[in-house]
């Protein structure tokens, strides 16, 4: 068996997210697995490094598979663009070793989410961000970010309220920045639980906005109640932005 790893990007609007589900087709892993298993000649499974949430968009995820025949890794690559729709492309395929494992092996996982604190909308950009007017306090947001970088259990930043194993990560950087009228978060750790990036973000937000305290943080992490908090914010302005090993 000859193993491959792609790279992967996608605009995730209009799909249910990365995992493949059995009440819909609608998600990223259904295509690939659909195309490569055609490619192969039997069912094959495609294994991404994460799950991106419904709505969640990618610029470097992540994925492998095995082949019974070596081919030609541009082959390859032309071979799945080619049925892939205009929202979804591979821009790179290599040969990995058969022990390589897309998921089990990260190290790093990049997210950035992107917010335009302006009262007009962006066309081009509305997809891809979420529309936020009211003034943020980008001192406080970055106290918020300090409070929420290192090693924690962050079980109050994580939705699946039936988490069994260790919900204990550490986030080794999170950016804000000021862009024009974008705020960028980005946050690099070495593994994100289920909206896990999108919680924080929304506490860094609710802090900037004033109705939640940057001081609190760390009583909010030492709960490990999702309900002490702040709010998840929508999955248009997430981005996987790179998985590294």
């Amino acid at each position: 068996m000859f193993n491959y790893k792609i790279n992967i990007q996608y605009d995730g609007t209009d799909y249910n997210g990365w995992q493949k589900q059995k009440n819909t087709r609608n998600t990223i892993q259904w295509r690939f697995e659909r195309i490569i298993s055609e490619l192969n000649g039997y069912e094959t499974e495609v294994i991404g490094s994460g799950r991106t949430d419904a709505g969640v968009h990618a610029k470097g995820q992540t994925a492998n598979f095995f082949l019974k025949t070596k081919l030609d890794e541009a082959y390859i690559k032309d071979y799945i663009n080619k049925y892939l729709p205009q929202d979804i492309a591979v821009t790179g395929v290599s040969s990995v070793p058969e022990r390589f494992h897309s998921r089990l092996n990260a190290k790093k996982k990049t997210y950035v989410y992107r917010i335009l604190n302006d009262l007009e909308s962006d066309v081009f950009e509305s997809r891809f961000m979420y529309k936020y007017p009211k003034p943020l306090n980008i001192e406080n947001m970055l106290k918020a970010a300090e409070a929420l970088t290192g090693e924690h259990d962050f079980m109050a930043f994580c939705s699946n309220k039936r988490m069994k194993k260790s919900t204990v990560r550490t986030v080794y950087s999170i950016k804000v920045e000021s862009i024009g009228k974008e705020v960028r978060l980005t946050f690099c750790g070495n593994g994100f639980l289920y909206n896990m990036a999108r919680i924080m973000a929304g506490t860094i937000l609710q802090c900037g906005e004033g109705s939640f305290s940057w001081e609190d943080i760390p009583a909010v992490l030492e709960s490990r109640n999702r309900e002490n908090a702040g709010i998840t914010l929508p999955p248009c302005g997430l981005v996987l932005e790179d998985v590294e090993y």
